[in-house]
């Protein structure tokens, strides 16, 4: 597309000679003049013209001078740009012109050469002011996506809590805090029947959006495997093989899956590469939850194989299951909060409630972390066996 530039002047002969100076960039396509005799002229076809990007106007003419013109330009909400023309030496019209919005000045009479240099750098100019304004089109869009997939993200997960308020075997609570709008973190839970209730923790490798979609897929096919009854270590092989046959990006993603029995706190269970859960209990006892080492990732080698392994819950003991969102949150030192701090705010807090205790611990890294950037997301399920 063209430069459209406006001349406003009142001389006639003037749009003849920029038409002679400019016709090899008006045959070529790179300029399309217009021309008015005064500023309510220039104004009107302003009206139907909103495109124009320059406009060359002289300061003395009548009907409307060129600095009434500059003033009205202000309160068209149009992106141009304008250059005034006026005597030489009439600094006083030429400030106030500047200070109107005019981006230059030429003087009269007109030196053709030094016009093209300065339409020449004045375009330049514009056409950044272009670019950075399609760029920040561009980002409010897509900050505008962005929302409306942390909305998306959000309404996918659990949140209303508890969970299921009519049983009385359990207690169960969880929460997400992603670093960037949306998260690669998941967690899920999810009654199998009457008597058995599936719970999944899981972290995609990298964030953003790539991360969050992976999550969205690795959790449908997570749900879809369980609900047919699969074991947990079949759950994980299923999702394994389904990311390995459609993954063409290096993301994968590490995932903790059990099922309760509600009856007897028995639980069935299988990892894949993810942190192992702490069981705890509300006298400060605290220990990692046996996990078969040889849980690989998920999403990386159709091969790999996943155990179930069992562990009895007793009435009062509980699950803490996290990312490590929050044992490798880092202070301004550097230093990672690391398990001993997570186990140190289950000994001292192991008789808070599980929806507490989700909050102890997000607020816990949050205050670890005063004045670093977080750098990961931070996802945290605590359930606790009641009997």
């Amino acid at each position: 597309m063209p430069y459209r530039i406006m001349v406003v002047d009142d001389e006639p002969d003037l749009e003849v000679l920029v038409r002679q100076k400019f016709r090899r960039q008006i045959r070529d396509n790179e300029f399309a003049f217009s021309f008015a005799r005064n500023g309510q002229e220039a104004l009107q076809q302003l009206t139907a013209h909103p495109d124009t990007d320059l406009v060359l106007s002289d300061i003395n003419m009548p009907v409307m001078d060129g600095l009434t013109l500059l003033e009205r330009l202000n309160g068209l909400n149009v992106p141009l740009r304008a250059v005034i023309v006026s005597a030489y030496g009439d600094m006083a019209n030429i400030r106030t012109a500047m200070n109107r919005g005019a981006i230059d000045f030429l003087t009269k009479p007109i030196d053709f050469d030094d016009l093209e240099i300065t339409l020449s750098k004045t375009l330049r100019q514009i056409s950044q002011l272009k670019e950075a304004a399609r760029a920040q089109e561009q980002l409010m869009t897509l900050r505008q996506e962005l929302n409306i997939a942390a909305r998306i993200q959000q309404a996918i997960l659990p949140r209303n809590y508890p969970p299921f308020p009519y049983r009385t075997e359990f207690e169960l609570h969880a929460a997400m805090v992603p670093a960037k709008e949306v998260g690669g973190d998941l967690f899920d839970f999810f009654l199998l029947d009457r008597d058995h209730l599936g719970f999944v923790i899981g972290d995609v490798s990298g964030k953003g959006v790539p991360a969050a979609i992976y999550m969205a897929v690795t959790r449908t096919l997570l749900r879809g495997s369980a609900v047919q009854r699969l074991s947990p270590g079949e759950c994980l092989h299923y999702v394994n093989t389904a990311l390995v046959t459609q993954n063409t990006s290096t993301m994968f993603v590490t995932l903790f899956y059990g099922i309760l029995d509600t009856r007897t706190g028995e639980i069935d269970y299988a990892s894949g590469g993810h942190n192992p859960p702490y069981i705890f209990t509300k006298h400060g006892c605290v220990r990692a939850l046996p996990s078969d080492s040889s849980g690989m990732i998920v999403g990386v080698l159709e091969s790999a194989r996943y155990q179930t392994a069992t562990y009895r819950l007793a009435p009062g003991e509980a699950l803490l299951l996290y990312t490590d969102g929050v044992t490798e949150a880092a202070n301004r030192q550097d230093e990672f909060l690391g398990e001993e701090g997570l186990e140190a705010l289950l000994r001292s807090k192991g008789s808070s409630s599980v929806q507490q205790l989700v909050l102890d611990t997000h607020d816990m890294v949050r205050t670890f972390s005063t004045g670093v950037p977080q750098a990961d997301d931070i996802t945290v399920m605590a359930l606790r066996y009641l009997g």
